[in-house]
């Protein structure tokens, strides 16, 4: 399994963990939580091998199945149904099997015939020793419950949506019998009955787990160990408790040292004023410095005080000025190959309007925003500004950040015209004070991808927002924030998501479902499509 001695992570010069010793062992659940920055995805990616720590060990047995929040999916001309295969290897065996198959049918001789059945004979064997044609069945019931269907397992990596590839790397690694599984923001992308399926898939599994997600519920029914990242303390509490017991116990705690701190303030301020007393007479001189000493060991030993967790202040541009209608288009159609994707869509986007768009995964509600953003051509048809149209593009894979370039960086790029002072300001609002202006985009975790590309959206002066799942990867509080934006924001937003949450906060006065392009006036009726989109 996993174990850990010394563990010391930093983020630049901050310590996010110090001295940490942790173990995962078999049927250990752990829910590792903190709130945004204080170090949960880089605890997962050391733990996964993937970066050093800064001191001591990490000692791993057994296969590690490891989602990150922007997963790799590998070889993007790879089928959807090969790269989940080959979580356990059988993508290249078939492969192989496959090719034998070949040169047994349209042999050079008779030799090389004899030869091509030995192979396969001895591939076969392997592929069964891996659980064969079993083993496909099984990969196929895991990715019908995370809502892949045949007519997706069978198309190239490159045609799929950033959602359906996650789902495609979920998969993969659940088919992979790893011994431990450590999944970052797992529920992503999932609509609500593929999340009801993972809960009762991970609740199961016999080995070790640990899990990032902001879905309490998910939490509630999974896990059975929490790892607390304590931004403040630089700690990792361990509770051998369900979510539920160590939330109760966690504000125990918290009350506790409250107390304790309180006590010990106290004594430093008696401490201190005998000392005050005894050093007006010369002969107690000593015995004043003694105490100040023993004061200043009490002081050295409190705890910072705690202060509530940090929330971004997020509030998107003042739109700049713009015509009646900004953003149109027509005729729009996407396919990849042979699959179409939608086709013959028109949309018109006016001054100040709400549009959600719809549809089930896979049905191009992502590559829609992009062709509206510029960033992908359309194969029909035309996207066309209005006039004073200034886009502001959220993407759910954070395409747009520069992953190479810094905070800074990317904050120049997306308002030009603003000062350094100006937009280390804002970067500041959104919890990113000093230093971390300076660090790449690239080393952020995938909340903190999201409040940098709502910074972006900040400076932007966009009139148009075309939001593509805003609220992924974020704690509740800032997930919050993003809701309240929504409400006020004075300019037009198009808004994909499956968070019904975030619809309820637009206030939408219509609807695009997808793939038809229909576009209809909002009913309530339609609130139930949200999180099955």
């Amino acid at each position: 399994m996993i174990t850990t001695t010394g563990l010391e992570l930093r983020a630049g010069a901050r310590v996010l963990i110090g001295n940490a010793n942790l173990r995962v062992q078999p049927g250990d659940r752990i829910g590792l939580v903190g709130r945004n920055g204080a170090g949960k995805t880089t605890t997962l990616t050391t733990l996964a091998g993937e970066r050093l720590p800064h001191a001591g060990t990490v000692e791993v047995t057994g296969e590690i199945g490891y989602l990150p929040q922007d997963p790799r999916s590998g070889d993007l001309d790879t089928s959807a149904s090969d790269r989940v295969l080959s979580g356990r290897g059988l993508d290249v065996l078939r492969a192989q099997m496959t090719k034998a198959q070949v040169a047994m049918a349209e042999p050079a001789d008779d030799a090389e015939r004899d030869r091509a059945v030995r192979r396969y004979g001895r591939l076969e064997d392997q592929f069964a020793a891996l659980g064969g044609y079993a083993a496909e069945s099984e990969a196929a019931r895991i990715c019908t419950a995370l809502g892949l269907p045949d007519r997706v397992l069978g198309q190239p990596l490159r045609t799929l949506s950033g959602g359906q590839r996650r789902r495609v790397e979920l998969a993969r690694i659940l088919f992979s019998d790893a011994e431990t599984l450590l999944l970052d923001e797992p529920t992503n992308h999932l609509d609500a009955d593929s999340i009801t399926w993972l809960k009762t898939f991970l609740a199961a599994h016999k080995g070790g787990l640990i899990v990032i997600s902001h879905d309490v519920e998910l939490l509630d029914a999974v896990v059975n160990k929490v790892w607390h990242l304590d931004a403040n303390r630089a700690t990792v509490d361990v509770y051998n408790l369900g979510w539920k017991p160590y939330l109760a116990q966690r504000e125990t705690d918290e009350r506790r040292r409250r107390q304790e701190r309180a006590n010990t303030e106290r004594k430093i301020d008696a401490l201190t004023a005998q000392a005050d007393k005894m050093r007006a007479k010369a002969t107690k001189a000593k015995a004043a410095q003694s105490m100040d000493k023993r004061a200043q060991r009490l002081a050295s030993g409190l705890e910072e005080v705690r202060v509530a967790d940090r929330v971004a202040k997020l509030r998107f541009p003042t739109p700049a000025p713009c015509g009646r209608t900004p953003l149109t288009a027509e005729g729009l159609s996407k396919s990849y190959g042979s699959l179409e994707v939608f086709t013959d869509v028109d949309l018109a986007v006016d001054r100040g309007a709400r549009v959600v768009v719809l549809g089930l995964n896979g049905a191009g509600k992502t590559t829609l925003l992009r062709m509206l953003a510029g960033t992908e051509a359309p194969d029909t048809g035309d996207v066309k500004p209005g006039h004073g149209l200034r886009i502001g593009y959220y993407a759910q894979e954070h395409e747009t950040l520069d992953h190479d370039r810094s905070l800074l960086e990317n904050m120049r790029a997306a308002a030009p015209q603003s000062t350094d002072t100006e937009l280390r300001r804002i970067l500041g609002a959104f919890l990113f004070s000093g230093d971390a202006a300076d660090q790449r985009a690239g080393t952020l975790s995938g909340g903190e991808k999201t409040r940098l590309a709502m910074a972006t959206l900040v400076v932007s002066g966009a009139n148009v927002l075309l939001l593509d799942e805003p609220t992924n990867n974020l704690d509740p509080a800032s997930r919050e924030q993003v809701l309240d934006a929504l409400r006020t924001y004075a300019g037009a937003i198009v808004l994909v998501t499956h968070d019904e949450g975030a619809v309820r906060a637009l206030d939408p006065d219509k609807v695009i479902l997808l793939p038809d392009g229909t576009e209809d006036a909002w009913s309530e009726d339609l609130a139930d499509l949200v999180e099955l989109a």
